[in-house]
């Protein structure tokens, strides 16, 4: 559970407060999450982008939601896909990335591109599930080192060089 987010929503409820608090006093509102400098001004950022150019709405489109501070593709995907339900592309965090490299989805390292090869392979309906699905199977099975090979329901299916022995 995020342990920042709910006294920072209490703090924080409008979109206003991010726009108008200083990214100073928001570094240290969020200072546990590490590189709080770089959020803060970020969050500022967007909540101001997010007023200004799109009165207050959160945009829809990923050319709008990449011209917001600190949105990348992974981000405008997250939003897009979770908040929306728009299939704009696949979110490419360090699980994706890694599972796909591991299943030979992907040869790549740069998350576009790994993002690009996945959209090939994908079904455009699926992309959303796919990135969720993968993200869990990641943080609990195909975890970064020593994964659960063992108790793997594609096991058979893997190439990575990491891979253990079924037990």
């Amino acid at each position: 559970m995020n342990k920042v987010t709910p006294g920072l929503f209490a703090k924080y409820p409008t979109i206003q407060d991010f726009a108008s608090v200083s990214q100073d006093e928001l570094a240290q509102d969020i200072r546990s999450t590490g590189f709080f400098n770089n959020k803060a001004k970020s969050i500022v950022g967007a909540a101001r982008k997010i007023l200004s150019a799109y009165g207050g709405e959160i945009p829809r489109t990923m050319p709008e939601m990449l011209s917001i501070p600190g949105a990348a593709r992974k981000t405008a995907n997250v939003v897009l896909g979770s908040a929306f339900g728009i299939a704009s592309g696949v979110v490419v965090d360090t699980h994706v990335q890694r599972i796909a490299n591991r299943l030979d989805l992907t040869k790549q390292s740069d998350p576009v591109k790994i993002e690009q090869d996945l959209m090939k392979v994908i079904e455009k309906d699926s992309w959303i599930l796919f990135a969720h699905q993968i993200i869990h199977f990641g943080r609990g099975i195909c975890v970064a080192r020593k994964p659960k090979c063992s108790v793997c329901p594609i096991y058979a299916d893997c190439y990575a060089k990491d891979k253990t022995l079924a037990q």
